[in-house]
Order: C-alpha cells, then structure tokens, then sequence
C-alpha cells in the first residue's frame, strides 16, 4: 500500500474557511487563516506556498457575517489592501451584510460608495444588504420598493456629480 502526502493549499484553506462560515464558526475561520499566514511567515512548514487571496478572504469575511462579527469583516477588507489584494464584489457584499447584520447602516453605506470608488459595480446583493441595514437603522420610513429606487437614484446622482458619498 502507497502513502499519499497530502500538503493544504490555498484552495484546501479557501475549502476550509468557507465551510465554517456556513457552520457559523467564525472563530474556527479565523485560525485557519491565520495559520495560513504563519505558514507563509514559516516556509518550511509546508513546501506549498501558502499566500491567503481574494477568495480566502471573501470566505474569512463572510464567515464574519454569519457570525455577526461586523468589525473583524471590516478588519479583514483592511487586511486585504494591506496584503496588496484588490476586494472583489463578494468580498464588499460579505462586508455590507456583516455590517447590515450589526445594525451599522453608515458602515455599509460607505462600502457601498467604497466599491464604486474602486469601480466595482454592486450587485443586487450589494443593494439588497444596504437597503436592509438603513432599515435596520430606521433611516428609512418608506417601504423596501421605494428604497431601492432611493437607492438607485443615489447611485445615478453619484455617478453624475461625482461625489462618492451616499445617504439615506
């Protein structure tokens, strides 16, 4: 019988810290990637590179969110540019639903603007979790509908000023 030496890799650790947010322990996510960057501070612990990207990332955040751990999601979107990696449109709606989930409607609202700033198009999950944490902020008193075209039409005005800030 043959041995097989199996060594974790960027796509295991990814594997790994995406299912523990979806068994809603963040904590465990947030070893796994940590010990991603002890390994990379260690090369000899592993002959792979271990190097977190965008999609470890993303799954660290989202396993944040369903954790309802608002600050460390935003602390690891500040890791990322810190690590020279760019947030994708997952990583900014993992964060937007982290800080919807934490009643931090000024929060989202800036990722939001922060996303356009870095020319990402938001998504309806974008505009989906910001609606909802301004509602979660009693910011707004109209009904989902009209907020969404609020929404919209914040978008459309930023887009045309060029003001990167959006209210509620």
């Amino acid at each position: 019988m043959w041995e097989a030496k199996l060594e974790p890799d960027v796509i295991s650790y990814s594997a790994g810290i995406s299912a523990c947010a979806k068994g809603e322990q963040w904590q465990r996510a947030l070893a796994l990637l940590s010990e991603m960057w002890e390994a990379k501070l260690e090369p000899d612990m592993w002959e792979a590179k271990l190097e977190p990207d965008v999609i470890t990332y993303s799954a660290g955040i989202s396993a944040c969110e369903k954790g309802e751990q608002w600050q460390r999601a935003l602390a690891l979107l500040s890791e990322m540019w810190e690590a020279k990696l760019e947030p994708d449109v997952i990583s900014y709606n993992a964060g937007i639903s982290a800080c919807e989930k934490g009643e931090q409607w000024q929060r989202a609202l800036a990722l939001l603007s922060e996303m356009w700033e870095a020319k990402l198009e938001p998504d309806v999950i974008s505009y989906s979790a910001g609606i909802s944490a301004c509602e979660k902020g009693e910011q707004w008193h109209w009904s989902p509908t009209s907020s969404a075209t609020a929404l919209g039409s914040a978008h459309a005005r930023r887009a045309s000023s060029g003001s990167g800030r959006l209210r509620c």
